[in-house]
């Protein structure tokens, strides 16, 4: 892969549930590689709640499409985890939507950048 000057902002809009425990350290990496230090991470989260609201929509066929086996269980509060205070400094949290979704604005700390396999 050609080098990649790091960026300023990832931003990473309701898609953190998708991703598998598994790959949550692999995520991470990637985000330290690729966010320069004092760069901002952005991530909206639904609450599980939404899963909830959009199975019943979907029981009743009306809403269609929706993957929400694709969210494997996650749950809010383990964003904070994946990306930990000795890599990444939370400057805020907040919902919106009633609630039914989360905003985080990480601040990637200076330290090493993570070396891909």
């Amino acid at each position: 892969m050609p080098p990649v000057k790091p960026f300023d902002v990832i931003t990473m809009l309701a898609v953190l549930e998708h991703f598998p425990p598994a790959e949550y350290e692999n995520l991470k990496n990637g985000c330290l590689r690729f966010l320069k230090p004092g760069g901002l991470l952005l991530i909206t989260v639904p609450s599980s709640r939404v899963d909830q609201i959009l199975a019943v929509l979907k029981f009743f066929r009306l809403i269609d499409g929706m993957s929400l086996e694709e969210h494997h269980g996650f749950e809010v509060q383990e964003t904070t985890s994946i990306f930990p205070a000795e890599n990444f400094r939370l400057l805020r949290h907040a919902t919106f939507q009633l609630g039914l979704n989360h905003l985080f604005v990480f601040e990637r700390i200076a330290g090493p950048i993570a070396k891909t396999r």
